[in-house]
C-alpha cells in the first residue's frame, strides 16, 4: 500500500533526478558532445539529451530499451522534459553509436570531482556474465570475445566477460576495459595502464588484490611511475598486511554496479552492444557520484550510496 512516506521519498528522487540530468545536460552541451556541422540534417534527439535518457534508464531500473522507451512515452514528465523522444530502434542505434561519447563523458564528469587530484586509486576485475546456457553460448554473436571463467565470489563458473575497472576511493571510474576471461588479470591491467598513460601522475599509488603479484609486474608499474600496493600473500615477509578496510572500497564499487545499476543484467548480445552497456551503467556510476559532489547531498538522499 502507497504511503505518504514513500510519496515525499518518491518526490525527493524525482527531484535530485531532475536536478541531475539537467546539469548533466548542460555539462554534455558545453564540454562534451561535438558541434554539428557540415551538410545534412540535425537529429531531432541530441547527443546532449541522448546521454542524459541513457543515465535515467538504468537509474530507474530499465534494463529493457523497449520497456524504458514505452515508460517515456506513456509519461507526461518525460514528454515535457525532452522535445523529441525516440522509438526503441532509433534510440538502441543511436546509443550503440555512441560509445565514444560516452566514454568522453565518463572522463569529463571524473576530471569536475575533487577525487580526480587522489594519490590513490583502487582497481579489481569482475565477471560481466553474457549467457545462461549452452544454446546461447553456440548462437552468440560474442564468440571469439567471450569465454569461460571462474567467479570466486559466487563460487562459480560463468560464459561472458571480464570487467577490469581503475577507480578513485570513492567509485568514480578513472579507466576501463572489458577482456576475455582466460587472459591473465596482470597482462590485461599493464595494457590498459599503457593505453591510459597520460593519465597517470608521477608517484600514483594503485591498490590492487594478491592476484597482480609478481616481480616483473611491479617492475612494469614502476616504469609508468605507478607504486603498486597489494595484500601479502602467505608465502611473503609481511609488507602491508591484507588490507582488507581499504580492499573493501572496490567490493563496494562491484556490488553498486551489480547491485543498483544492474550490470548482471545488460542485455548486450554483440560486442558493440555489451560494451556500450557497461559504459551506459559507468556513466550513471560517474554521474551519480559527480552529483553528489557536486550538491553536498547526504548518504539518505544519495542517487549512489556505497555500504563502506
Amino acid at each position: 500500500m502507497w504511503t505518504w512516506e514513500e510519496g515525499v521519498q518518491d518526490q525527493c528522487v524525482s527531484n535530485d533526478l531532475d536536478t541531475l540530468l539537467t546539469a548533466l545536460y548542460v555539462l554534455v552541451d558545453d564540454h562534451v558532445a561535438p558541434a554539428r556541422t557540415g551538410r545534412g540534417r540535425r537529429p531531432e534527439l541530441t547527443d546532449s539529451e541522448l546521454v542524459c535518457l541513457a543515465v535515467a534508464q538504468v537509474l530507474l531500473g530499465y534494463h529493457s530499451e523497449r520497456r524504458w522507451i514505452r515508460h517515456i512515452h506513456s509519461t507526461p514528465q518525460w514528454r515535457a522534459m525532452f522535445r523529441f523522444l525516440p522509438k526503441q530502434s532509433g534510440y538502441h542505434k543511436r546509443l550503440k553509436s555512441a560509445e565514444p561519447l560516452l566514454c568522453k563523458t565518463i572522463l569529463i564528469l571524473a576530471s569536475c570531482c575533487p577525487s580526480w587530484f587522489d594519490d590513490l586509486w583502487i582497481t579489481d576485475a569482475t565477471p560481466v556474465p553474457c549467457g545462461m546456457s549452452r544454446e546461447t553460448v553456440k548462437r552468440s554473436d560474442l564468440a571469439g570475445h567471450a569465454g569461460y571463467g571462474y567467479c570466486a565470489s559466487h563460487s562459480r563458473f560463468y560464459w561472458g566477460l571480464k570487467l577490469y575497472l581503475v577507480c578513485t576511493g570513492d567509485g568514480m571510474p578513472i579507466m576501463w576495459c572489458l577482456a576475455h576471461p582466460k587472459i591473465g588479470e596482470r597482462q590485461v591491467l599493464a595494457a590498459l595502464l599503457d593505453h591510459n598513460h597520460p593519465l597517470i601522475r608521477d608517484g600514483q599509488v594503485l591498490l590492487a588484490d594478491k592476484g597482480f603479484s609478481g616481480k616483473s609486474f611491479k617492475e612494469l608499474t614502476e616504469e609508468k611511475a605507478v607504486r603498486l600496493l597489494r595484500p601479502d600473500r602467505k608465502d611473503e615477509t609481511y609488507r602491508n598486511g591484507n588490507l582488507g578496510g581499504v580492499r573493501q572500497w572496490i567490493e563496494s564499487v562491484n556490488q553498486t554496479l551489480k547491485g543498483q545499476l544492474g550490470l548482471e543484467h545488460h542485455g548486450g548480445r554483440t560486442p558493440a552492444g555489451v560494451f556500450t552497456r557497461v559504459a551506459q551503467r559507468l556513466l550513471d556510476m560517474a554521474a551519480g557520484i559527480w552529483h553528489n559532489w557536486t550538491t553536498g547531498v547526504t548518504s539518505k538522499r544519495s542517487l549512489i550510496a556505497y555500504d563502506h
